[in-house]
């Protein structure tokens, strides 16, 4: 299998796309798929499209940046350098979809496959060269529309291309499947939360929904609602000892060369759950820095910009942007996972600083949170405890499809393997 190596600019074309978020009288409505839409997906097909973004553009901006099936968007400027370079295909037409600033828009030419150049873009000498090519320092990195087309990619004849690409694109509908099974899973598990502990619907005695059934109701000051009687209003700070992590240092060895404990960062908290880590710590390391320990089970939230919660789906340690907490005997990780979640929008609104807005330990700490009655968690339990284990088994298989699929592509141009 021969491979000739190209520039981009000489394989298709590239667009930088300003079209903002906003909605101006005068142009037509318009969906959004915005940087957030490529960096979190490998592919953008038909059931992303109820959840874009709704807009307006101008007719100019829609006929030239309308995405259409086989071209690819990368994300083009962010705040930190490995955010930038993100790609993902475009499975499929759209009517009515146009791609949001910050990103760029590339329609391969007849020499290019679409898919092809989505998993190149998706290697690791992608990622290293649009991170060494992303100028600007402090608050904003971004690449210029010159680094982007004299991107060199390495291409066999377009049949092979698109032999390749079929195997990478059946390994990724598998994973677009778990990611929408999982999806629903939540969602599951959040209703049955919602119900329970939100509504305080749950089966009373006889099996009957607790409060529509006309169940004893006292009002809590603390919560400012109604809550059921004889349930109590604690702190996290009281029920959990909230933990927040550090960085060991990154100029002694011993700290980090051959590590084999999970250490994370803030970024890694965006993943649900947390099967693995990027970097891994010695044990001196933990010994010897303000880095924390928690076990599998244990639920993390983000303190800095966006406040992430996620459940630990490892033993690992943290950094000083993660704040965690150990499962209680009472409260388990599919009871305190939702209750925190449904505390970030009140959190949000606490964080402090202008550089780099963020929560501090103490402001989780004083956060309240409903303890419900054990006879009542245990209930839960039995039923939510299936549906997350579903979802982190269909997280882990995920996970390994991805190794494979990201590791498939160099693979193949070094000879390993072959797609025969």
């Amino acid at each position: 299998m021969e491979f000739k190596k190209y520039k981009l600019r000489d394989l298709g074309t590239v667009d930088i796309s300003g079209i903002d978020k906003k909605s101006y009288e005068g142009e037509k409505p318009v969906r959004l798929c915005n940087f957030t839409d490529v960096y979190k997906n490998w592919a953008i097909t038909k059931y992303h499209y109820p959840t874009l973004m709704k807009a307006t553009a101008k007719d100019r901006d829609i006929e030239k940046f309308k995405i259409r099936k086989g071209q690819v968007a990368i994300t083009k400027d962010s705040e930190t350098r490995d955010d930038i370079g993100i790609p993902t295909y475009i499975a499929d037409d759209f009517d009515d979809v146009v791609l949001g600033y910050h990103c760029a828009l590339i329609t391969p030419g007849d020499a290019l496959d679409g898919q092809y150049l989505n998993a190149y873009l998706n290697s690791k000498m992608a990622k290293k060269y649009f991170e060494g090519y992303a100028s600007g320092s402090g608050q904003r990195y971004t690449l210029t529309l010159d680094s982007i087309n004299d991107f060199q990619i390495w291409l066999p004849e377009i049949k092979t291309q698109k032999r390749i690409s079929k195997i990478l694109s059946d390994i990724d509908r598998k994973i677009a499947l778990n990611t929408r099974m999982n999806a629903e899973l939540e969602a599951m598990a959040k209703q049955l939360y919602d119900y329970w502990f939100v509504q305080f619907d749950f089966p009373d005695e006889n099996g009957n929904p607790y409060k529509s059934s006309g169940g004893k109701m006292v009002y809590n000051p603390t919560l400012k609602r109604e809550i059921p009687a004889g349930w109590e209003v604690s702190t996290y700070g009281n029920e959990f000892d909230v933990k927040l992590g550090g960085t060991p240092s990154t100029s002694e060895d011993s700290f980090w060369v051959n590590g084999t404990i999970n250490w994370l960062n803030s970024g890694e908290v965006q993943n649900f759950p947390i099967n693995s880590s990027e970097k891994k710590i010695t044990e001196s390391a933990l010994n010897n820095s303000s880095t924390e320990f928690l076990p599998k089970g244990s639920v993390l939230i983000s303190i800095t910009r966006y406040l992430r919660v996620t459940i630990l789906n490892i033993d690992a340690c943290i950094n000083q942007s993660v704040a965690g907490f150990a499962e209680s005997e009472l409260l388990k990780h599919p009871y305190t996972y939702f209750a925190l979640t449904a505390e970030v929008p009140r959190l949000m609104k606490l964080r402090t600083g202008a550089q780099q807005p963020h929560i501090n330990k103490e402001t989780i700490e004083a956060s309240p949170i409903l303890i419900p009655p054990a006879s009542a968690l245990s209930r839960y339990y039995a039923i939510c405890n299936p549906i997350l284990y579903e979802l982190i088994k269909k997280s882990e298989e995920t996970d390994n499809l991805t190794h494979l699929r990201d590791s498939l592509l160099p693979m193949l141009m070094n000879g390993q393997v072959t797609v025969e």
